[in-house]
Formats: structure tokens, C-alpha cells, sequence
């Protein structure tokens, strides 16, 4: 099946094939990189590592359609997900049409350049490194605050 115009703003979540569900995803992997939960609080706290899987310079898995058998906890993405996930970023394009809100601008179904979201710093691109880098005794230590800049920003 093609994808269908503009298919973001006619249709549901759940009404979109497989082709234009997987070409939402913007490619800022920040989705890739590792959470920490207060055991306490239940909060999330994001850091700047990544799955050892995801190719830092592309931002893509290197082994997708193997990605759950590589990594079990590797969390498994659908609607249902994209509306309960508070920790994807504010610019995650399934956040955003879950919670009924547009794209940003800069997206590249709106914008036609994959590496927008790389130079507008939207990304994991040049902003974490590899898990394996850092033992896991240390993630704590990578905790940082993405800045999210105004999701809506013009390219």
C-alpha cells in the first residue's frame, strides 16, 4: 500500500498502514536512549546514552527488524504506546498526533529533509554517546535535561 497524502492529518493513529506509521518516525532516536525510574517517585529520568544498537552518526537502529530479540526490554512501539509514553519527547511526532497536535515543522513529511531534525539539534546526533562506553554502575551520572526547543519551531 502507498501512502496516502498528507496521510498525518486525515487519519487516526490506527488507520494508518505500516508504511506511514514507520515514516512518522523523524529519526531523532531519542526514543534509543537509556531511562532511569526513581523507585520512589516513579519518575523518569532520561540520559545521554544510547542502545548499544543505534547508530550514532544516522540515528537509526543498526539491527531493527531484530531490535526485541537484541534487546528484550527494547520497549515495543504502537498507538497505544504513543498515547501512554509521557517520556518521549514533546517533538515525537506519535506523541503529538496521539495527544492531536501537528507536526512540527521542521518534520520531514513536512519539511522533505530527513536532516532537519539533526541540524536544528532535535536529535541524538552528536548529543550521546554509546551504553557501552559507560558502566551501568554510572548511568546515573548521565542524566541530563534535553531542552526541548519550541516543538513548533520553523525550519
Amino acid at each position: 500500500m502507498a501512502m496516502r497524502d498528507q496521510f498525518w492529518q486525515h487519519y487516526s493513529l490506527d488507520e494508518l498502514s505500516r508504511e506511514e506509521w514507520e515514516a512518522l518516525c523523524d529519526g531523532c532516536a531519542l526514543c534509543c536512549l537509556h531511562k532511569l525510574e526513581d523507585e520512589d517517585s516513579g519518575a523518569i529520568a532520561v540520559t545521554d546514552l544510547s542502545c548499544r544498537y543505534l547508530d550514532l552518526d544516522s540515528c537509526r537502529c543498526s539491527d531493527y527488524p531484530r531490535r526485541h530479540i537484541n534487546v528484550p526490554d527494547c520497549v515495543p512501539f504502537d498507538v497505544q504506546s504513543a498515547r501512554s509514553f509521557y517520556w518521549l519527547p514533546d517533538t515525537c511526532a506519535y506523541r503529538r498526533l496521539a495527544q492531536g497536535r501537528a507536526l512540527p515543522d521542521w518534520h520531514w513529511l513536512l519539511s522533505g529533509d530527513k536532516n532537519l531534525v539533526h541540524t536544528l539539534q532535535v536529535s541524538a546526533q552528536n548529543q550521546s554517546i554509546s551504553e557501552t562506553l559507560v558502566p551501568e554502575d554510572l548511568w546515573q551520572e548521565r542524566v541530563v535535561r534535553w531542552v526541548e526547543s519550541d516543538s513548533d519551531q520553523k525550519a
